[in-house]
């Protein structure tokens, strides 16, 4: 048994900057961050563009910032909180900077890009690896930070509340957290963490998908184990796809092509070098990432090719070195020279907007259990990203969150009764897993159904035999989890089909088309402009 004081699950931008704002404010509070993959491996490492911040308030303001995220998020955003984060965007970017984040500069001043739907240029980044750079900065000061301790390769099982505690009666509306059984691998046991406050910043769910941006271990646990709880998730149905990844015959993660590529003049073309933006949007390469991507998805439908081309051949060779050095390398890895031929790239599921219900402060309907960042259904996305507002909602969520924590510490008014009453993990009567071909079988088929049924474009037919199909596959899951030692591979497939489940529940119940959610039966106006 381990017991904590704050428990973190996660170490993407959202763990790190909560953990380290309550060490500073409480140096003899004790937190634990758990992750399940190596202390640097979150979606915040893998975020190319950077950080969407008002620094040149001779161009750009507050407003112009609020409006693009309105606009993008179709406008079922929580104004309020769209406000909320905006403003206190450069105090949140000021202290990452002090904290050791580097930024480009030009002459002494910040150099900024521009992104689709960012109507001026307010992305602060640092080449095309800021998520690297802030990641590496975060974790520098948490290993500089005595009342923090990081356990890598610890993979949250389930959250702990009042349904383990012995005898005890509860309401799913008046639920209270108090902690997670976790799995270390390494010594292959289930421990139980029992803590005052635990957060959620466990990201994305990218691998309910074939193809993704994301990083293997963005499989949704976090929104998944809340659902188990029976905490509050919504907006599941709107899954964001980014319109760039570089095209690959190999399922799994793909390669990323930054939006800022666009915003600095890259061109979209058929695979037979045909401009087509035009007939989707009169903003063309910079329309809304959902446009972007429905406007590839159908020119692959017409086509039937595998992938459009990104035509950055008119651009100047030694500003996209500078700039993308990273993407520049990759293509030519790849055997692909950018400034001489069109880098082959398709959508794939890249962010999502839903997730656990959370006020401004990141509290969670489950009482003293907080989420933040992706896993997390704020308010500030609404049915649509705008590109780089991510970084900076976990930022700004996070500092909340932590004060908020910082507060009920200092209260101290916990179930102290409840959290001593928790039993250990039992695994009795479990059997080791003779096969783990199940597993990945499970796994591929639910991949596999999901982008064929439930990806950029959906329809009711398509909708309800997924439906049919999770069904399927979610009782396979379960008869495998009742009788086996878990696994952090079966613990996945469970957390996804759980994922799944609420995507399709959630794309049902919507009566029209918003954002990234595109239903062809729910349209009610033509896909190209100009029809």
């Amino acid at each position: 048994m381990i017991k904590t004081d704050v428990l973190v699950i996660g170490s993407g931008i959202s763990g790190l900057s909560y953990a380290i704002k309550i060490s500073e404010q409480l140096p003899d509070t004790k937190i634990i961050i758990v992750t399940k993959g190596n202390e640097d491996e979150s979606n915040t490492k893998y975020a190319q563009g950077g950080l969407a911040v008002v620094t040149d308030f001779s161009k750009d303001n507050f407003q112009k910032h609020i409006d693009d995220t309105l606009r993008a998020g179709d406008y079922i955003n929580d104004p309020e909180i769209v406000r909320m984060v905006v403003e206190e965007a450069p105090l949140r970017f000021n202290e990452i900077v002090e904290w050791g984040a580097k930024f480009d500069q030009e002459k002494g001043q910040y150099s900024l890009g521009r992104e689709g739907g960012h109507t001026e240029n307010r992305i602060v980044h640092h080449k095309d690896i800021t998520g690297f750079e802030i990641e590496r900065a975060l974790l520098e000061t948490v290993n500089n930070s005595p009342n923090i301790e990081m356990l890598a390769h610890h993979y949250v099982i389930d959250l702990i509340t009042q349904h383990h505690v012995p005898n005890k009666k509860f309401e799913k509306e008046n639920l209270d957290c108090y902690g997670a059984y976790v799995l270390d691998e390494k010594n292959k046991k289930i421990k139980k963490i029992t803590a005052k406050i635990t957060l959620v910043a466990t990201g994305g769910a990218g691998h309910v998908y074939k193809n993704t941006t994301n990083p293997i271990i963005a499989t949704g646990d976090g929104i998944a184990f809340v659902h188990r709880a029976h905490g509050k998730v919504s907006n599941m149905q709107y899954y964001q796809f980014h319109p760039t990844a570089m095209y690959s015959k190999r399922d799994g993660m793909l390669f990323l092509i930054s939006e800022a590529v666009r915003g600095d003049g890259a061109k979209l073309r058929t695979k037979s070098g045909k401009p087509f933006m035009q007939k989707y949007d009169e903003r063309e390469e910079l329309a809304s990432r959902d446009i972007v991507a429905r406007g590839i998805d159908n020119e692959l439908k017409i086509s039937g090719d595998d992938y459009v081309g990104l035509d950055c051949r008119e651009m100047d060779k030694e500003k996209f070195v500078h700039h993308f050095p990273n993407i520049y390398k990759k293509c030519m890895d790849e055997g692909i020279d950018p400034m001489k031929e069109l880098i082959p790239v398709v959508p794939a599921c890249h962010y999502l907007m839903g997730g656990i219900d959370t006020d401004k402060n990141g509290q969670s309907s489950i009482k003293n259990l907080f989420a933040v960042g992706e896993c997390t259904n704020s308010g500030l996305h609404g049915a649509n990203r705008l590109a780089s507002n991510s970084l900076l909602e976990g930022l700004v969520f996070g500092h909340n969150a932590a004060m908020k924590t910082v507060e009920l510490l200092q209260e101290n008014d916990f179930n102290f009764d409840d959290l001593k009453a928790v039993p250990e993990w039992n695994e009795e009567g479990m059997k080791m897993m003779d096969e783990m071909v199940l597993v990945t079988y499970l796994r591929k088929q639910l991949q596999e159904m999901m982008s064929d049924l439930v990806a950029i474009v959906r329809s009711n037919a398509r909708l309800e035999l997924a439906k049919k199909k999770q069904r399927e596959i979610y009782e396979a899951v379960t008869e495998l989890y009742n009788y086996s030692i878990l696994s952090p591979q079966l613990s996945e497939l469970r957390n996804l089909v759980n994922i799944s489940y609420l995507i399709i529940k959630q794309s049902l119940e919507m009566k029209e088309n918003k954002g990234a959610f595109y239903n062809k039966d729910l349209a009610t106006k033509p896909l190209l402009i100009n029809e």
